[in-house]
């Protein structure tokens, strides 16, 4: 994939045109020129295997593709006009759910607290783990997450999963503190 630049009323425009979470430019660009949309997939991540030791892992390897989205997403006017932290917060969950559903659910499943679940498949689960959990429904993913936690522990819960999820500490730095 080349690289291009654009000013920041071309960049605005091009993200304004997003249909759903995690689009790429290209995707984007190739609609609103009339192009064949299906020929531009390019993969977010991939999955690398290594072998040390005689053990086998699986290691996500995010691309400079996967960074951008999150970039992008910031700098969107859909996360922009969100005034509450729970509409940020939910945005997030479900644009990493996009990227990478495995290492997302990994994720999620180390991620909880002394007594809480913070994630779960139904709502029932979280309901069942403590009182007033509030659980919503992650946008357009099969996942609930408890949501009457203070704006510190939203981020703190980000930050697991990005971290969980290999993101560079630097970008989980930024995402956490536009929450």
């Amino acid at each position: 994939m080349k690289t291009i630049e654009v000013d920041e009323e071309l960049y605005r425009y091009i993200a304004s045109h997003t249909q759903h979470i995690g689009e790429n430019a290209s995707v984007i660009l190739r609609r609103l020129l009339g192009l064949d949309v299906s020929q531009s997939h390019i993969p977010l991540s991939v999955t690398v295997s290594n072998i040390t030791a005689g053990v086998k892992k699986d290691k996500a390897v995010f691309s400079h593709d996967t960074a951008r989205v999150i970039h992008d997403l910031l700098l969107s006017n859909n996360y922009a006009t969100k005034s509450k932290a729970i509409d940020r917060f939910m945005l997030i969950l479900s644009t990493l759910y996009n990227l990478n559903k495995q290492a997302f659910v990994a994720a999620t499943e180390s991620t909880h607290g002394r007594t809480r679940i913070y994630f779960a498949n139904d709502k029932q689960t979280l309901l069942a783990s403590g009182k007033q959990t509030k659980p919503r429904l992650i946008p357009d993913t099969s996942f609930w997450v408890i949501t009457n936690t203070n704006t510190n522990r939203k981020r703190n819960m980000i930050e697991q999963i990005m971290q969980d999820m290999k993101f560079p500490v630097e970008l989980v730095e930024k995402v956490c503190g536009t929450i």
